[in-house]
């Protein structure tokens, strides 16, 4: 068969199973099962498939059908121009974190925290973009570690990304001159409401805190009350935030002593990330 038309075969049996961007999953599917990059897909589509080819698409669009993501379909995000491995262990690193990423990249650092780590795409890519800096990765989820640490070797940051497991800041020692987190935000009563390719998919740890008191904040508390120990003088902690959190979160920091508080916005306008810096001695 033709990869054109089992591309329109796969793209019919998502819409069927009522996915959102049924026709851009599908391309995203089949270039995976071609084994091509995605902007070379058009002049793939009308080669014949293999049957291995066949077999793999076949198996990725009755993944997606299930609300399976593409990116533990594919095992693979592209996050901030570079590819991370996914599983179902780690939250798929959303394009709106990005918005944190260019947040911390406007403040000078040399060494960085990143509290809840999961796939290392935080972490990894401010270590990218700063080729001189060093961080810290904890995560309480030790497959999630794994993922970390394997991204990690795969963009050569092994020598300055080190991973650890921690409950917050349980195992961290010393301070750094950036923290940076996208904990867990998702209220208790939010969870029903969740499209089902995050509510049954993505791990519930990286999605609702622990100690949920029901709003989704109790993890900036915990943030906010250990970041002041384990920053330097003038550092700056930056947290993403969910829907409506924005002016609570800056208060949590402005209560522990933070300045310079605000809160920014993603490309769609929505409130994304709360940031402070601690004031210089």
């Amino acid at each position: 068969m033709r990869a054109q038309d089992a591309l329109g075969a796969g793209v019919a049996r998502l819409r069927a199973a009522g996915i959102d961007g049924a026709a851009r999953d599908g391309r995203r599917l089949m270039a995976h099962a071609l084994g091509v990059a995605e902007d070379r897909l058009l002049l793939a589509l009308d080669e014949q498939m293999t049957p291995d080819q066949a077999r793999a698409f076949d198996a990725a669009i009755t993944a997606r059908t299930t609300h399976q993501p593409v990116a533990q379909i594919t095992g693979k995000r592209l996050f901030w121009g570079r590819n991370f491995r996914v599983t179902p262990d780690v939250l798929d690193p959303r394009p709106e974190t990005e918005t944190l990423i260019a947040a911390a990249l406007e403040r000078p650092f040399a060494n960085v925290l990143d509290l809840g780590t999961g796939s290392g795409a935080i972490l990894l890519t401010l270590l990218a973009e700063r080729v001189q800096a060093t961080g810290l990765g904890v995560d309480l989820s030790d497959p999630a570690l794994a993922v970390a640490q394997g991204n990690a070797r795969a963009l050569g940051l092994q020598k300055r990304a080190t991973f650890r497991r921690s409950d917050w800041f349980s195992a961290v020692q010393g301070r750094f001159d950036m923290i940076v987190s996208n904990p867990p935000y998702i209220g208790a009563d939010e969870v029903a409401s969740l499209a089902p390719d995050v509510r049954k998919w993505e791990p519930r740890m990286a999605l609702v805190p622990e100690d949920c008191d029901g709003t989704g904040l109790a993890a900036y508390r915990r943030i906010c009350a250990g970041a002041p120990t384990h920053l330097r003088s003038g550092g700056w902690l930056l947290v993403e935030i969910g829907a409506g959190q924005g002016p609570q979160v800056a208060e949590m920091l402005r209560a522990v002593g933070f300045d310079r508080v605000q809160v920014v916005t993603d490309l769609d306008g929505r409130n994304r990330v709360v940031l402070g810096q601690w004031p210089r001695a």
